[in-house]
């Protein structure tokens, strides 16, 4: 697989699975913009990446909860790298109140939450496309997750303090529902949108959570962020050139 040629925009960069999908895309040979608000995460990011692939990133801070904001980033992203060809939406933005149960959620927060994750993600879809269409064509790919498909496993939050919220899932099954609407919309220009939809992934989980969490699975259990990059940036090459409007699940088998 190579991407030699591809100039792909991530936002949400400084997360766990932007970050890594920035690393795959770099060393597939891509040149890549890393784009968040998280500056000083932004900027240690592109110091280890600068390490290994000098030269080949761009970060730029922009705030895409705005129209004015995500073209201002395209116009930054296009002057570096030249032509955008491929998007990973990664970005993660989240209220004050972000991860309350059910019984204690607030309307002003929850509507945040609604507006700038999947609001958002239609809004980015909306001015990237445009800006495909412009130039021949590309290719985006949002992240959706096993809770856009599935019921959370509530057994596995038992004794924590962990939950699962339920905009949680009315978001990323939002998020397909897009995906599958925008692919059909768009469709005989060039331009393919996907998604993927990642399993639980690794990030200081109690013991209890993990070991419930793993006897759902088949092999692995939580996953590492590099192991669901390695399908997004598959996403991005000309291997999957007719794969559109579909969500690939990956989950260790959590979903079965």
């Amino acid at each position: 697989m190579n991407l030699t040629g591809k100039n792909v925009l991530v936002t949400g960069a400084a997360g766990r699975i932007g970050s890594s999908v920035a690393k795959h895309a770099l060393a597939l040979g891509a040149n890549v913009v890393l784009s968040d608000i998280a500056i000083d995460r932004l900027k240690q990011l592109e110091d280890d990446l600068n390490l290994e692939f000098p030269g080949n990133s761009l970060v730029v801070k922009a705030d895409i909860s705005t129209d004015d904001g995500i073209e201002l980033l395209l116009a930054q992203a296009n002057e570096y790298a030249g032509l955008i060809t491929s998007a990973v939406h990664c970005a993660y933005p989240v209220s004050a109140k972000w991860g309350s149960r059910i019984e204690d959620l607030d309307s002003t927060y929850l509507f945040q939450d609604l507006s700038m994750q999947l609001g958002g993600a239609i809004i980015f879809s909306k001015k990237i496309i445009k800006y495909f269409q412009l130039h021949g064509g590309g290719d985006l790919v949002h992240i959706s997750s096993i809770q856009g498909v599935h019921a959370p496993k509530f057994e596995h939050y038992e004794g924590t303090a962990m939950t699962s919220p339920v905009e949680y899932a009315a978001i990323k099954s939002g998020i397909i529902s897009i995906t599958r609407w925008l692919a059909k919309y768009y469709a005989n220009q060039g331009i393919r949108v996907n998604c993927v939809s990642p399993g639980g992934i690794l990030d200081n989980q109690p013991t209890v959570f993990l070991e419930r969490y793993r006897k759902s699975c088949t092999n692995i259990g939580m996953l590492s962020a590099d192991k669901v990059a390695s399908t997004i940036v598959y996403l991005l090459s000309p291997q999957s050139v007719a794969i559109n409007g579909q969500n690939l699940i990956v989950d260790d088998g959590w979903s079965l």
